[in-house]
């Protein structure tokens, strides 16, 4: 993954339709996974996703906060658009975690307990599906006008674990996401909750992990 001229390729792929993009990344011929948070929007890759093929394993880290819109909305779409659902669980039950930490710690009050937080609920479960997985392609829906770390990212970009991050709705907007949801009749949950994020445009770590 480290030889490819992503200069070069991100110029190619500029303007490609995101399909396209995903077959793309699949040529390669090396292990690839998607994943998914199951948030408002999630539908459109997962859609995406399986449209090209289904078998590309899809992880979801289900880190025990999800609320109860979410749930059913990911039922209904893993029902739907039968992805190859890799799901990864917290190793401490939520119900255990807020006994100890007292609930779910705030970055500014608890800085280090926070990070901690993140890393049993988030990162350690992605860790694993890595481990389990071993990707060398990661297909991922971000998108550059979601967060100021994201907007110095492409297309394609090399993380610090060695995964060729694929984002094919990159260059996507808010209506982009929402004109493709109402073509294809996707549902939504209308409550999403992530606890690794205090703020909407916030990272939640997988994306800036060593």
């Amino acid at each position: 993954m480290k030889d490819l001229d992503l200069a070069k390729l991100n110029a190619e792929l500029a303007g490609k339709p995101p399909r396209e993009i995903i077959r793309w990344a699949l040529s390669l011929g090396e292990p690839a996974m998607a994943s998914t948070s199951f948030s408002p929007n999630a539908a459109v890759m997962l859609h995406l996703v399986t449209q090209v093929d289904a078998s590309v394993p899809v992880v979801w880290v289900d880190s025990g906060y999800n609320v109860a819109d979410a749930y059913r909305v990911a039922e209904r779409l893993m029902k739907d658009l039968k992805p190859n659902m890799q799901i990864f669980t917290p190793e401490m039950t939520a119900e255990r975690r807020n006994a100890i930490m007292g609930g779910i710690p705030h970055p500014d009050d608890t800085p280090e307990l926070f990070q901690e937080f993140t890393r049993q609920v988030k990162l350690e479960p992605f860790d694993r599906a890595l481990k389990s997985l071993q990707p060398k392609i990661w297909i991922t829906g971000i998108r550059k006008e979601e967060t100021d770390f994201r907007k110095g990212l492409d297309i394609l970009s090399l993380d610090a674990r060695g995964l060729l991050k694929v984002a094919p709705i990159f260059d996507w907007t808010a209506d982009d996401i929402a004109r493709y949801m109402d073509e294809h009749q996707l549902p939504s949950c209308k409550h999403y909750f992530d606890p690794t994020k205090v703020a909407e445009n916030a990272e939640c770590g997988l994306h800036t992990a060593a």
